[in-house]
């Protein structure tokens, strides 16, 4: 589990691929999250869940396999680029944002970006599969950001990021035509789906 709270971001230091569907990378992670690290431990890599597979002092190698080059921006990067990451929350930690499973459902392009003083405002293309979970206020998570949604039009939404966002995510680098990843909230789907259900069945409540 993820709390959408960006933590730091490493620099992919070295790509293997072996074959098509599968690759591994290093990634070198800030000071602040190399500490008590273990095998098996889960960090979510531009919001997508990826488990430790090689400790070497800040150095952690994670395997990717087809699913999620196919579903997430991580089979795009390049040596040097850098990732959005966030260590699994535990027991006890606070919830900034909401939580988060680290799993990817698709990738969305930036469309359009606003900037005025302090204020960024980012346009996103809003894919049909995922439009009756995207409600304005709602939450949603971009590359493991957990983010409040703004407007919400027939074809694209937008999202409002202060500076401190800007700074400490990939957010202050993207630009327009750049793919990121999205993690719908889980308690929206499992209400819209419900209540979609509940209609298509034909089942009213008595009065």
């Amino acid at each position: 589990m993820f709390t959408g709270i960006v933590q730091g971001m490493g620099e992919v230091l070295e790509i293997r691929q072996p074959a098509p569907d599968f690759r591994s990378h290093i990634v070198l992670l800030p000071e602040h999250m190399a500490d008590n690290l273990q095998i098996g431990a889960s960090v979510a890599h531009n919001g997508c869940c990826l488990t430790i597979t090689s400790i070497r002092g800040r150095e952690a190698g994670f395997d990717l396999m087809a699913e999620t080059l196919a579903k997430t921006n991580l089979g795009s990067l390049k040596e040097g680029d850098a990732v959005n990451l966030e260590r699994a929350a535990r027991f006890g930690d606070e919830i900034g944002g909401h939580t988060m499973s680290g799993h990817i459902m698709l990738q969305t392009e930036i469309v359009e970006i606003k900037r005025s003083g302090h204020n960024c405002t980012v346009w996103f293309g809003l894919p049909e599969s995922i439009r009756p979970y995207v409600l304005g206020k709602g939450f949603i998570g971009l590359d493991g950001c957990s983010l409040t949604i703004g407007d919400v039009l027939q074809d694209c939404f937008n999202v409002h990021l202060i500076p401190e966002t800007l700074q400490r995510t990939l957010f202050g680098r993207r630009e327009i035509g750049d793919r990121i990843n999205v993690e719908i909230d889980a308690q929206t789907q499992a209400v819209v789906d419900t209540v979609q259900r509940i209609l298509a069945q034909g089942i009213v409540a008595n009065p």
